[in-house]
């Protein structure tokens, strides 16, 4: 009898067990709808329920956005609206390249209301509607920076605002943080989550299978019914662009009563908070050197230049005198 009813305890115990796992797995789980993981390849060269773009290839070990040359743009997208309320997405991906001091351009993540657009912001078009990660590894440096490169910034739009390379998308940024994820020979991550109007982006590229907070925002409403892409570019410089997998999870905690009094929200991207902007300054393209000096070092490279060609013009005036003195000599 005493061993039946510890059979009995042992099994309600279990059953707790299997209970509560069962909860916490219906609350935060795997949508497999917006998940990409190897092996990749469906049917074909067809990845089911995503699309690519432009330089893309698609590998066994990673899909490469763009190889390490110049002028590439590629995309990865999701085929399907994610109408998660409260999600986070896990980005295993990698940046690496031959360039020792100089590369670029980087790669973004975004949350858009349209997909498959490419265009001059990482591949992708400018003035969107939705969230856009940033990983910039080329500073501009128009203008004082408080940050180094790599870096990791965020931005909400409703279609209005443009995205300013020259100022590395420091005007329209709601938040920021250094990351040093480039060419780095162990894996890299990047978490977003987005759970009641708070956006948290962490990274895990110190090679200590734990997440760093890069940055949060409070006052974050994004809509439901948006697309998840990868989308990279290189201009001048390169950069090798992978991303190895993509996990959304799902995080909804609401019951059905809270989804039927509180609907999901379907507005404008809205961001309540966004960093004090910076005066602009006009990037000098086609030219690292230039693109590089401002202020005071500016002057001082113009102010040796004018001081190289006046050397050099009264050089040349004091050996032309010599010639004419010479020449005149042999006449007389």
């Amino acid at each position: 009898m005493e061993a039946h009813m510890k059979s009995c305890r042992l099994l309600v115990v279990f059953g707790l067990i299997l209970s509560v796992f069962g909860q916490w797995e219906s609350q935060e789980y795997l949508r497999r709808e917006h998940t990409l993981t190897k092996p990749y390849q469906g049917s074909g060269m067809a990845v089911p329920l995503w699309d690519f773009q432009g330089s893309t290839l698609v590998t066994n070990q990673y899909i490469r956005l763009t190889s390490d040359h110049q002028s590439l743009q590629g995309a990865i997208w999701n085929t399907a609206p994610c109408f998660v309320r409260n999600w986070e997405l896990h980005i295993q991906f990698k940046v690496h390249g031959s360039g020792k001091n100089l590369f670029g351009d980087g790669l973004a993540i975004w949350y858009t209301k349209e997909r498959m657009h490419m265009g001059s912001i990482f591949g992708s078009k400018d003035n969107f509607v939705g969230l856009g990660i940033f990983l910039d590894t080329y500073s501009n440096h128009n203008g004082p920076h408080n940050h180094q490169h790599p870096y990791i910034s965020a931005m909400v739009n409703n279609g209005s605002m443009s995205y300013d390379h020259d100022t590395d998308g420091t005007h329209t940024q709601i938040s920021g943080c250094e990351a040093q994820f480039r060419n780095k020979d162990y894996d890299t991550f990047l978490a977003m989550r987005y759970e009641n109007n708070e956006l948290k982006v962490s990274t895990d590229i110190a090679n200590k299978n734990g997440w760093a907070e890069c940055f949060r925002v409070l006052g974050v409403r994004l809509p439901v019914g948006y697309y998840f892409g990868v989308t990279a570019a290189t201009g001048e410089l390169a950069d090798n662009h992978d991303i190895i997998s993509m996990k959304l999870y799902d995080l909804d905690k609401e019951t059905d009563s809270d989804k039927k009094t509180e609907p999901p929200y379907t507005g404008l991207p809205v961001a309540d908070h966004m960093e004090a902007p910076r005066d602009r300054v006009d990037d000098n393209k086609g030219s690292y050197l230039l693109g590089s000096l401002t202020g005071w070092k500016l002057f001082v490279v113009i102010f040796l230049i004018l001081i190289g060609i006046g050397v050099c013009g009264i050089v040349g005036f004091v050996v032309f005198q010599r010639n004419q003195d010479y020449s005149r000599k042999r006449f007389y």
